[in-house]
Protein backbone atom coordinates (compact mmCIF):
# COMPACT_ATOMS: atom_id res chain seq x y z
CA UNK A 1 0.00 0.00 0.00
CA UNK A 2 1.15 3.28 -0.53
CA UNK A 3 3.18 4.85 2.10
CA UNK A 4 1.32 8.34 1.20
CA UNK A 5 -1.94 8.40 -0.36
CA UNK A 6 -4.48 5.19 0.37
CA UNK A 7 -5.27 4.21 -3.27
CA UNK A 8 -8.92 5.66 -4.80
CA UNK A 9 -10.00 2.31 -5.18
CA UNK A 10 -9.60 1.73 -1.33
CA UNK A 11 -11.42 5.43 -0.05
CA UNK A 12 -13.98 4.30 -2.63
CA UNK A 13 -14.64 0.91 -0.40
CA UNK A 14 -15.04 3.72 2.68
CA UNK A 15 -17.40 5.34 0.63
CA UNK A 16 -19.71 2.37 -0.55
CA UNK A 17 -19.73 1.49 3.84
CA UNK A 18 -20.90 5.00 5.16
CA UNK A 19 -22.71 5.67 1.89
CA UNK A 20 -21.25 9.09 1.73
CA UNK A 21 -18.10 10.60 -0.14
CA UNK A 22 -15.32 11.00 1.65
CA UNK A 23 -13.88 14.85 1.24
CA UNK A 24 -11.30 14.55 3.14
CA UNK A 25 -9.12 12.49 5.27
CA UNK A 26 -5.89 11.97 7.38
CA UNK A 27 -3.66 9.07 8.42
CA UNK A 28 -3.59 8.81 11.80
CA UNK A 29 -0.15 8.10 13.49
CA UNK A 30 1.15 6.02 16.21
CA UNK A 31 -0.40 2.24 17.25
CA UNK A 32 1.56 -0.58 17.78
CA UNK A 33 0.76 -2.05 14.22
CA UNK A 34 1.32 -0.92 10.11
CA UNK A 35 -2.54 -1.07 10.27
CA UNK A 36 -3.78 1.99 8.22
CA UNK A 37 -5.68 4.46 10.02
CA UNK A 38 -7.57 7.27 8.42
CA UNK A 39 -9.29 10.10 10.21
CA UNK A 40 -12.31 10.93 7.27
CA UNK A 41 -14.47 13.59 6.81
CA UNK A 42 -18.25 13.54 4.35
CA UNK A 43 -20.34 16.58 4.50
CA UNK A 44 -22.21 15.52 7.34
CA UNK A 45 -19.75 13.74 9.70
CA UNK A 46 -16.46 12.54 10.89
CA UNK A 47 -14.85 9.22 11.19
CA UNK A 48 -12.01 6.73 12.07
CA UNK A 49 -11.37 4.16 9.59
CA UNK A 50 -9.01 1.22 10.10
CA UNK A 51 -7.53 -0.79 7.30
CA UNK A 52 -5.59 -4.19 7.77
CA UNK A 53 -2.40 -4.20 5.64
CA UNK A 54 -0.45 -7.27 6.51
CA UNK A 55 -1.73 -10.52 7.50
CA UNK A 56 -0.99 -10.28 11.09
CA UNK A 57 -2.96 -6.72 11.06
CA UNK A 58 -5.86 -8.47 8.44
CA UNK A 59 -6.57 -11.01 11.65
CA UNK A 60 -6.63 -8.77 14.43
CA UNK A 61 -8.89 -6.26 12.49
CA UNK A 62 -11.36 -9.12 11.47
CA UNK A 63 -11.80 -10.57 14.66
CA UNK A 64 -12.20 -7.15 16.32
CA UNK A 65 -14.67 -6.83 13.68
CA UNK A 66 -16.43 -10.10 14.74
CA UNK A 67 -16.50 -8.33 18.63
CA UNK A 68 -18.21 -5.13 17.63
CA UNK A 69 -20.83 -7.14 15.36
CA UNK A 70 -21.77 -8.97 18.49
CA UNK A 71 -21.02 -6.29 21.74
CA UNK A 72 -22.95 -2.99 22.24
CA UNK A 73 -21.81 -0.29 24.92
CA UNK A 74 -21.08 3.12 25.71
CA UNK A 75 -17.85 1.73 27.15
CA UNK A 76 -16.86 1.34 22.99
CA UNK A 77 -17.10 3.45 20.14
CA UNK A 78 -19.90 3.46 17.70
CA UNK A 79 -19.49 1.20 14.89
CA UNK A 80 -20.33 2.88 11.78
CA UNK A 81 -19.53 0.40 9.25
CA UNK A 82 -17.56 -2.90 8.83
CA UNK A 83 -16.13 -4.88 6.04
CA UNK A 84 -14.34 -8.31 6.61
CA UNK A 85 -12.20 -8.53 3.92
CA UNK A 86 -9.57 -11.33 3.19
CA UNK A 87 -7.19 -8.91 2.36
CA UNK A 88 -7.95 -5.29 3.53
CA UNK A 89 -10.57 -5.67 6.13
CA UNK A 90 -11.76 -2.18 7.02
CA UNK A 91 -13.67 -1.01 10.27
CA UNK A 92 -15.21 2.07 10.69
CA UNK A 93 -15.82 3.70 13.95
CA UNK A 94 -17.06 7.28 15.16
CA UNK A 95 -14.47 9.46 15.26
CA UNK A 96 -12.83 10.03 18.84
CA UNK A 97 -10.37 12.21 18.51
CA UNK A 98 -11.09 15.53 19.86
CA UNK A 99 -11.32 13.97 23.43
CA UNK A 100 -8.56 13.37 25.72
CA UNK A 101 -6.55 10.63 25.36
CA UNK A 102 -4.24 9.96 28.67
CA UNK A 103 -1.49 10.61 30.10
CA UNK A 104 -1.73 12.95 31.72
CA UNK A 105 -4.26 11.05 34.23
CA UNK A 106 -6.19 12.52 37.02
CA UNK A 107 -8.40 11.24 39.91
CA UNK A 108 -11.92 11.42 37.87
CA UNK A 109 -10.22 10.44 34.86
CA UNK A 110 -9.03 7.14 37.07
CA UNK A 111 -12.69 6.65 38.40
CA UNK A 112 -14.57 7.47 34.74
CA UNK A 113 -12.61 4.36 33.71
CA UNK A 114 -12.81 2.20 36.79
CA UNK A 115 -16.76 3.06 36.48
CA UNK A 116 -16.86 2.30 32.93
CA UNK A 117 -14.18 -0.96 33.16
CA UNK A 118 -16.45 -1.83 36.14
CA UNK A 119 -19.90 -1.55 34.13
CA UNK A 120 -17.71 -3.50 30.98
CA UNK A 121 -17.56 -6.67 33.82
CA UNK A 122 -21.30 -6.71 34.37
CA UNK A 123 -22.57 -6.52 30.52
CA UNK A 124 -23.65 -10.23 29.03
CA UNK A 125 -22.10 -10.70 25.95
CA UNK A 126 -21.93 -14.14 23.70
CA UNK A 127 -18.10 -14.19 23.27
CA UNK A 128 -15.56 -16.83 23.11
CA UNK A 129 -13.59 -17.63 26.40
CA UNK A 130 -10.06 -16.58 26.69
CA UNK A 131 -8.46 -20.15 25.87
CA UNK A 132 -10.30 -19.46 22.23
CA UNK A 133 -9.08 -16.44 21.83
CA UNK A 134 -5.46 -16.46 23.41
CA UNK A 135 -5.43 -19.59 23.53
CA UNK A 136 -3.66 -22.15 26.67
CA UNK A 137 0.01 -22.10 26.13
CA UNK A 138 1.00 -19.00 27.90
CA UNK A 139 4.23 -19.98 30.48
CA UNK A 140 4.91 -16.66 31.99
CA UNK A 141 7.37 -16.90 34.72
CA UNK A 142 7.40 -21.06 34.25
CA UNK A 143 8.97 -19.76 30.48
CA UNK A 144 11.48 -17.25 32.51
CA UNK A 145 12.67 -19.89 34.42
CA UNK A 146 13.12 -22.52 30.92
CA UNK A 147 15.44 -19.70 29.68
CA UNK A 148 16.13 -16.30 31.82
CA UNK A 149 18.60 -14.92 29.41
CA UNK A 150 16.02 -12.59 27.90
CA UNK A 151 14.43 -11.65 31.15
CA UNK A 152 18.05 -11.26 33.05
CA UNK A 153 19.18 -8.98 29.73
CA UNK A 154 16.45 -6.12 30.55
CA UNK A 155 18.37 -5.72 33.71
CA UNK A 156 15.40 -5.33 35.92
CA UNK A 157 16.66 -7.68 38.40
CA UNK A 158 19.80 -9.76 38.26
CA UNK A 159 19.90 -13.43 38.35
CA UNK A 160 20.27 -14.06 42.32
CA UNK A 161 17.15 -12.13 42.78
CA UNK A 162 15.00 -14.25 40.27
CA UNK A 163 16.66 -17.53 41.73
CA UNK A 164 14.95 -17.05 45.13
CA UNK A 165 11.77 -15.29 43.93
CA UNK A 166 11.00 -17.34 41.23
CA UNK A 167 9.25 -20.48 42.93
CA UNK A 168 7.05 -18.60 44.79
CA UNK A 169 6.47 -16.86 41.42
CA UNK A 170 5.40 -19.68 39.74
CA UNK A 171 3.56 -21.08 42.81
CA UNK A 172 1.24 -17.84 42.78
CA UNK A 173 1.07 -17.46 39.50
CA UNK A 174 -1.03 -20.65 39.14
CA UNK A 175 -3.85 -19.73 41.45
CA UNK A 176 -4.72 -16.90 38.92
CA UNK A 177 -7.11 -18.27 36.54
CA UNK A 178 -7.71 -17.06 33.36
CA UNK A 179 -11.15 -18.76 32.78
CA UNK A 180 -14.74 -16.90 33.91
CA UNK A 181 -17.86 -15.40 32.65
CA UNK A 182 -17.24 -11.56 32.56
CA UNK A 183 -16.94 -9.38 29.65
CA UNK A 184 -13.27 -8.24 29.33
CA UNK A 185 -11.01 -6.12 26.88
CA UNK A 186 -7.52 -7.44 27.60
CA UNK A 187 -5.65 -4.79 26.02
CA UNK A 188 -6.33 -1.40 28.20
CA UNK A 189 -3.61 1.17 28.52
CA UNK A 190 -3.86 4.86 27.81
CA UNK A 191 -3.84 4.78 24.19
CA UNK A 192 -6.76 2.77 24.16
CA UNK A 193 -8.68 4.88 26.56
CA UNK A 194 -10.56 7.77 25.59
CA UNK A 195 -12.15 10.54 27.93
CA UNK A 196 -14.92 11.92 26.87
CA UNK A 197 -16.82 15.13 29.23
CA UNK A 198 -19.14 12.04 30.34
CA UNK A 199 -17.66 8.89 30.09
CA UNK A 200 -14.36 6.26 29.14
CA UNK A 201 -14.46 4.94 25.75
CA UNK A 202 -12.43 1.42 25.22
CA UNK A 203 -11.14 1.32 21.95
CA UNK A 204 -9.02 -1.61 20.23
CA UNK A 205 -11.49 -5.06 20.97
CA UNK A 206 -9.60 -7.86 19.11
CA UNK A 207 -8.49 -9.23 22.65
CA UNK A 208 -11.81 -9.07 24.07
CA UNK A 209 -13.45 -12.83 25.17
CA UNK A 210 -15.15 -14.20 28.39
CA UNK A 211 -12.32 -14.03 31.38
CA UNK A 212 -11.15 -12.98 35.15
CA UNK A 213 -12.29 -9.25 35.42
CA UNK A 214 -9.48 -9.01 38.22
CA UNK A 215 -7.29 -10.17 35.47
CA UNK A 216 -8.25 -7.45 33.10
CA UNK A 217 -8.03 -5.02 35.75
CA UNK A 218 -4.75 -6.32 36.61
CA UNK A 219 -3.40 -6.02 33.20
CA UNK A 220 -4.11 -2.11 33.16
CA UNK A 221 -2.86 -1.20 36.09
CA UNK A 222 1.30 -1.25 35.62
CA UNK A 223 0.57 0.86 32.66
CA UNK A 224 -1.20 3.35 34.75
CA UNK A 225 1.58 2.89 37.35
CA UNK A 226 3.98 4.19 35.82
CA UNK A 227 2.21 7.04 33.95
CA UNK A 228 0.29 8.33 37.21
CA UNK A 229 2.55 6.97 39.49
CA UNK A 230 -0.65 5.06 41.32
CA UNK A 231 0.88 1.95 42.92
CA UNK A 232 -1.59 -0.95 41.46
CA UNK A 233 -2.33 -2.50 45.21
CA UNK A 234 -4.08 0.96 45.49
CA UNK A 235 -7.01 -0.17 42.97
CA UNK A 236 -6.33 -3.48 43.32
CA UNK A 237 -5.20 -5.07 46.80
CA UNK A 238 -5.08 -8.73 48.37
CA UNK A 239 -4.19 -9.74 44.50
CA UNK A 240 -0.68 -11.41 44.37
CA UNK A 241 -1.81 -13.83 42.21
CA UNK A 242 -2.99 -11.12 39.69
CA UNK A 243 0.31 -9.44 40.18
CA UNK A 244 2.45 -12.60 40.00
CA UNK A 245 0.59 -13.59 36.48
CA UNK A 246 0.69 -10.42 35.00
CA UNK A 247 4.23 -9.39 35.49
CA UNK A 248 5.08 -12.95 34.44
CA UNK A 249 3.55 -11.80 31.22
CA UNK A 250 5.80 -8.89 30.95
CA UNK A 251 9.10 -10.68 32.36
CA UNK A 252 8.73 -13.50 29.43
CA UNK A 253 7.90 -11.01 26.74
CA UNK A 254 9.63 -7.97 27.35
CA UNK A 255 13.27 -9.08 26.65
CA UNK A 256 11.91 -11.71 23.37
CA UNK A 257 13.05 -10.39 19.55
CA UNK A 258 10.85 -7.73 18.39
CA UNK A 259 7.56 -8.31 16.35
CA UNK A 260 7.58 -7.01 12.85
CA UNK A 261 3.87 -6.29 12.91
CA UNK A 262 4.19 -4.58 16.12
CA UNK A 263 7.77 -2.83 16.29
CA UNK A 264 7.02 -1.00 19.62
CA UNK A 265 5.46 -3.22 21.23
CA UNK A 266 8.68 -4.46 23.19
CA UNK A 267 9.04 -1.17 24.47
CA UNK A 268 5.60 -0.99 26.09
CA UNK A 269 6.18 -4.72 27.84
CA UNK A 270 9.27 -3.37 29.04
CA UNK A 271 7.65 -0.38 30.45
CA UNK A 272 5.02 -2.33 32.28
CA UNK A 273 7.00 -4.59 33.46
CA UNK A 274 9.27 -1.97 35.27
CA UNK A 275 6.36 -1.42 37.49
CA UNK A 276 4.55 -4.91 37.13
CA UNK A 277 7.70 -6.25 38.71
CA UNK A 278 8.39 -4.61 42.03
CA UNK A 279 3.85 -4.80 42.66
CA UNK A 280 4.83 -8.24 41.88
CA UNK A 281 7.60 -8.27 45.15
CA UNK A 282 5.65 -6.28 46.86
CA UNK A 283 2.70 -8.51 47.12
CA UNK A 284 4.22 -11.34 47.61
CA UNK A 285 6.47 -10.53 50.46
CA UNK A 286 9.45 -11.13 47.71
CA UNK A 287 12.95 -9.90 48.68
CA UNK A 288 13.80 -7.05 47.59
CA UNK A 289 14.50 -6.46 43.76
CA UNK A 290 18.24 -6.00 42.83
CA UNK A 291 20.07 -5.70 39.79
CA UNK A 292 24.03 -7.11 39.14
CA UNK A 293 23.76 -7.41 42.86
CA UNK A 294 22.60 -4.11 44.35
CA UNK A 295 19.75 -3.02 45.98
Amino acid sequence: MDEVTPPRELIGRIERLVGARVESYRRVEGGYTPALRLLCRTAGAGFFAKIGTTPGTCESLRREIHVYERLRGDFMPRLVAAEEQESEPILVIEDLSSYHWPTPWDARQIEMTLAQLDALHHTPASLETYAQVHGTSEANWLAVADDPVPFLALGVADAVWLEAALPTLIQVEEGCPTAGDSLTHFDLRSDNICITPERAVFVDWNGACLSNPRLDLGFWLPSLAYESGLAPEKILPDAPEVAARVSGYFASRAGLPGISDAPRVRTVQRRQLETALPWAARALDLPPLTTEGIV
